[in-house]
């Protein structure tokens, strides 16, 4: 599709959803297991890997960094490591496309590489702030160059060598700890990273599962330089992510009962669950295990009479990427919900606060942003109409699933970005009930 293009979601309204399936694999742990494997020493197999754009642009990073890498094919993807000194200059920039994740923990990673590399992204990464990785990364005595308003490209100069530092979190986020403990791999000392409030810890786990020393005590996390990796086979879990949105459906639209298989409950994620509970929803964890170091478990839901809450704080920071479907499971809610402590949602792919009160407002819900969070009055139907994801791939499939309770269809513009994520998204939902097509206008 060319940036012209507009890929549009047309959701008629009403439906149950149905059956047993897996969503896609992590994200997080897609990216995290094409780094890993490429820095490890030995072949390393990986199952269920995401074949989403945003992972993708990871693997094609690191095949442009010289790594063997073959795949992905139905999810199956073999990297031959090259060690943690085994990657070479690319002739090229590398264009990490919408990803995050990828720039954040790439700086870090490739900061003390002793390479020349460029980091692009599309427009929208191209917005969002990069200074709170790249500042911490001078503090350790790498050379990393944003634009003057701290923002991508960003172009990594070679330097001697890193410096360990102990550096606390201005806020709570897994990408800048993850990208300083990459660094630290590299940096003479040991590197220390206290959080104020848990995230997500799938760096750490992963790199246990490599067999890197990893030691946690406390808010604080810790490894020491100059370690190797050893290859391993890592079988990724579905996204907890992408299950909200069938978690958030099946709950609230009636006669509704599913089983989402193989899903990642990862302790420092599993905020969705928590929160949904707290609304009143039907979620039973079966059949928990662990599958390389990461909790999995199948999720039954059945839909259920929700009400609101005030979210509590110390659940945002597991749940921050679920909150465009929690706020659609608090309009369909009888009573307030309020979320406070929420200001990171405003720096996403899209200020997903400001876009998703914008949208269910034009949809007739009440709801009340606030600079931290927002306060959304439950119970009010949704009307029919036409709301705007701004590319952000999660404001898409929240809408999607919005129409389950709505009186009229939805139609939902500038979702081509869904395919970052969740690849088959449209096809999955209908297939477990959801009446959605799409069109391409230009």
């Amino acid at each position: 599709m060319s940036s012209t293009e507009n890929m549009v979601f047309h959701v008629q309204p009403g439906g149950a959803l149905k059956g047993t399936f897996r969503v896609p694999g992590d994200k997080s742990i897609s990216h995290r297991s094409i780094m890993l494997g490429s820095l490890a020493e030995g072949v390393t197999h990986i199952t269920g890997f995401l074949e989403g754009e945003d992972s993708l642009a990871t693997l094609k990073a690191f095949r442009s960094l010289g790594v063997t890498i073959e795949g992905p094919e139905q999810g199956r993807v073999t990297i031959q490591g090259v060690g943690m000194h085994g990657l070479k200059a690319p002739q090229v920039s590398l264009d990490l496309g919408n990803s995050g994740t990828s720039m954040r923990l790439l700086s870090g990673l490739l900061a003390g590489q002793g390479l020349e590399i460029t980091l692009v992204g599309d427009s929208s990464l191209s917005g969002r702030p990069m200074r709170r990785v790249t500042d911490p990364l001078s503090k350790m005595g790498a050379a990393v160059e944003t634009t003057e308003s701290g923002t991508a490209p960003l172009t990594i100069h070679p330097v001697n060598a890193l410096k360990a530092i102990d550096y606390e979190l201005p806020v709570a986020s897994a990408q800048i700890k993850s990208c300083l403990l990459l660094a630290g791999l590299y940096a003479e000392g040991e590197t220390r990273v206290t959080e104020p409030a848990p995230t997500r810890d799938h760096t750490e786990r992963m790199l246990r599962g490599f067999g890197y020393s990893v030691q946690k005590q406390d808010s604080t996390i810790s490894l020491k330089g100059g370690g190797k990796l050893t290859a391993c086979d890592i079988d990724v879990p579905a996204d907890i992510s992408s299950a909200a949105f069938f978690l958030v459906g099946a709950s609230i639209a009636p006669d509704s009962d599913i089983v989402l298989q193989h899903v990642g409950i990862n302790p420092t994620r599993d905020g969705v669950i928590t929160i949904l509970k707290l609304m009143g929803a039907d979620i039973e964890v079966m059949h928990r295990r662990e599958v390389g170091g990461e909790p999995v478990a199948d999720l039954r839901v059945r839909s259920a009479k929700l009400h609101g809450i005030d979210i509590p704080e110390e659940q945002v920071p597991l749940a921050i990427d679920e909150f465009p479907a929690l706020f659609v499971a608090a309009v369909c809610a009888e009573g307030v919900t309020r979320l406070t402590g929420a200001e990171e949602l405003r720096v996403k792919e899209s200020d997903r606060i400001q876009v998703m009160a914008d949208g269910l407002k034009a949809l007739g819900a009440d709801v009340t942003p606030t600079p931290d969070g927002i306060v959304i009055e439950g119970g009010v139907p949704l009307q029919t109409g036409r709301v705007n994801s701004h590319g952000d791939h999660r404001i898409a499939m929240a809408f999607a699933i919005a129409a389950l309770r709505a009186q009229g269809e939805i139609l939902i513009d500038d979702c081509s970005n869904v395919n970052t994520s969740f690849p088959g998204f449209t096809e999955l939902a209908s297939g477990a009930g959801l009446v959605i097509s799409t069109s391409v206008e230009n």
